[in-house]
């Protein structure tokens, strides 16, 4: 388990196929006046690019470090928290946090593991797909006559609460137990699926809203490793009790 001094250093910040590369640059200069440099992007429009780094002034390393993946995946992994920032109320959407209270469980989670705090593209934000991959939404309040915010100004204001979030914690970690990561839980969602369909509990031609229900359910419950452990075990039960009654 990883533990450190700085729970901002397991913070990473992923911005989702971003149009305009000034954003990425203002996003890099905002996170790093607040002590975050872990920058990843997945498929920008542009990047590298000179708007970018004209953006960025003095946090031109923040971009020189950045990771750029070709799938979301690729960018969450290792992690064990994804927290999606919306402005949109969605359905079956997990319950929207106040950002202050985001920031507050992301600090005691990044204290001893990795969390990703992601921020989709600046015309349609983040899909219903991407956000079912988030245990938590992050809504920052805007006045409702005008939501519409920038998401480099999203990125500062996030930022802000998270430094904020480190003055407030205690000096030494909590006892968390270890979470697992965001690539076994999605292994665990495929697999669910088809053990569900197998015993013809879910119907693939009319599967209806039952995944992204039980994604709901267990993104509430943010599984540790053990409890992954058991719930792996159980499924390859029910699929050796079913082959055995075919056979």
């Amino acid at each position: 388990m990883k533990n450190t001094v700085n729970p901002l250093s397991n913070i990473r910040i992923v911005m989702d196929h971003t149009s305009h590369p000034g954003n990425i640059g203002s996003a890099a200069r905002a996170m790093k006046t607040m002590g975050l440099n872990r920058l990843y992007l997945v498929e920008p429009q542009r990047f590298p690019d000179a708007e970018a780094d004209a953006l960025a002034c003095d946090a031109r390393d923040v971009l020189e470090q950045a990771q750029v993946h070709a799938t979301l995946d690729q960018a969450l992994s290792g992690s064990v928290i994804a927290a999606g920032l919306t402005a949109r109320r969605r359905g079956l959407q997990n319950p929207c946090l106040d950002v202050r209270e985001a920031a507050r469980r992301l600090i005691e989670v990044a204290a001893t593991q990795e969390v990703a705090l992601l921020f989709g593209n600046e015309t349609y934000g983040l899909s219903n797909a991407e956000l079912a991959r988030c245990q938590y939404v992050i809504a920052i309040p805007t006045d409702s006559a005008y939501t519409s915010l920038n998401v480099a100004s999203a990125v500062q204001i996030m930022s802000y609460e998270l430094r904020m979030a480190t003055l407030t914690a205690p000096n030494s970690p909590t006892d968390t137990a270890e979470m697992a990561p965001l690539e076994d839980i999605e292994f665990f969602y495929q697999r669910l699926e088809e053990t569900l369909t197998r015993i013809q509990f879910l119907d693939p031609a009319h599967p209806k809203r039952l995944m992204p229900r039980i994604r709901r359910m267990f993104a509430r419950t943010q599984l540790e490793k053990e409890e992954f452990s058991i719930l792996m075990g159980i499924i390859k039960q029910i699929n050796l009790f079913t082959k055995s009654k075919v056979d």
